[in-house]
């Protein structure tokens, strides 16, 4: 399996006595001391004479141009997601995917009145979620991939509580209100009480709709076949080991949760050891010789994760390794969807935050580990992979 390491800059510099790795500009961490030079092209797009020039001068205004509608889409981004999330309550595509259907039909079905639906539809083209041909409505391939892939729908129906959050984005980002995002994920913050086992299994069903995908992009990108016995830390309900065991059969596997999330998990396989705990509070069983955290670390700040990497690091054999699947943000290259969507969302949960390859990779090797290296992502947005061994 080919490798990128997560910066062979890095090595050579985290290799050398006494050395640290290096900050990533505009995050934590990273020293200015003097205010650098506006580059020369920003320096063009801060004037509007030169706009105008290159506005009449071909080629150019294909690149003026081009920028003016990314721009807007950037502004109009809310207006799309509300767009989307009303196509979902309304179930749109379901209907289409049964059937197409004229407009009067459509309105009959939705209980909505025909102009006020025939904007909704216009914006679900505009989408490419859904296509008018020959006087009917029906779903568009980009439609039919939204309701296939697991949790998807789910993650919409949810946004209304994020949004709540950013609609004051000023008071967001100076922590002046309580995020309600927080109070949907409570069980991040601790152990859960037993009149809370509804709010796990809510979590759990959610992570679980979602996490199958992440589970077979992580499976893509890690090579088990030599391993003996895998064990998902904070894994849910079961669903990458699930996945796990239909690539490998003979693998031992062990579900380590807490009690509450490991009551609703269904014991898929003889080879699946359940052992309830809280990784906060308990030891990590040993016997692994590979230990998973997918979504773990994004979830907790940290003065969780520091412990947490530790302890998994104690319980793996010598050439044990870990792998981190999760959003990873993109540090020097930042990524529209790790470094906008998820590092908001774990902001609002008020609990984790998204790191990038080089902060994961210090705290790997802040908890022993060596060879930390990063597979190439097949898609960033659904998750990255950091693995690392125990030195």
């Amino acid at each position: 399996m080919a490798k990128d390491e997560v910066s062979a800059a890095t090595e050579k510099q985290a290799s050398a006595p006494g050395a640290q790795a290096p900050s990533v500009p505009g995050q934590p961490g990273h020293k200015v001391t003097e205010p650098g030079r506006v580059s020369f092209f920003t320096r063009i797009a801060l004037s509007p004479r030169l706009h105008e020039i290159f506005e009449r001068t071909p080629l150019f205004n294909r690149v003026t141009r081009r920028e003016g509608r990314a721009l807007f889409d950037v502004v109009a981004g809310f207006v799309h997601s509300q767009a989307l999330l009303a196509i979902v309550e309304f179930r749109i595509l379901h209907i289409l995917a049964e059937a197409s259907w004229p407009l009067p039909a459509l309105a009959d079905r939705t209980g909505l009145a025909e102009n006020r639906l025939a904007v909704l539809m216009q914006a679900g083209a505009a989408l490419k979620l859904v296509k008018f041909r020959r006087g009917m409505w029906e779903l568009a391939p980009r439609g039919a991939a939204f309701i296939t892939v697991p949790g998807l729908e789910a993650m919409v129906r949810h946004h209304p509580v994020l949004y709540r959050d950013l609609a004051d984005p000023v008071a967001f980002l100076k922590g002046d209100i309580e995020p309600e995002l927080a109070g949907f994920w409570p069980y991040v913050f601790g152990p859960l009480a037993q009149e809370d086992a509804g709010l796990a299994e809510r979590y759990s069903q959610l992570m679980a709709d979602s996490q199958r995908i992440v589970a077979d992009d992580t499976l893509r990108l890690v090579d088990l076949k030599n391993a003996k016995r895998l064990m998902d830390v904070g894994g849910g309900t079961g669903t990458f080991l699930r996945q796990a065991a239909k690539l490998h059969p003979n693998l031992d596997l062990t579900l380590f949760d807490l009690p509450h999330v490991l009551a609703v998990a269904e014991p898929f396989s003889p080879r699946l050891t359940l052992a309830p705990g809280s990784f906060r509070d308990d030891p990590i069983p040993t016997g692994a010789d590979v230990i998973s955290l997918v979504r773990v670390l994004y979830d907790h700040p940290d003065n969780v994760v520091e412990p947490l990497l530790k302890k998994v690091h104690d319980a793996l054999p010598p050439g044990g390794r870990i792998v981190v699947s999760e959003a990873i943000g993109g540090g020097a290259k930042p990524d529209p969807a790790c470094d906008i969507y998820f590092a908001f969302y774990t902001m609002a949960m008020s609990s984790g935050r998204t790191r990038n390859p080089e902060e994961i990779k210090k705290m790997l090797e802040a908890a022993g580990f060596v060879k930390v290296t990063k597979p190439r992502s097949l898609r960033p947005f659904i998750t990255s992979v950091i693995e690392a061994e125990r030195g």
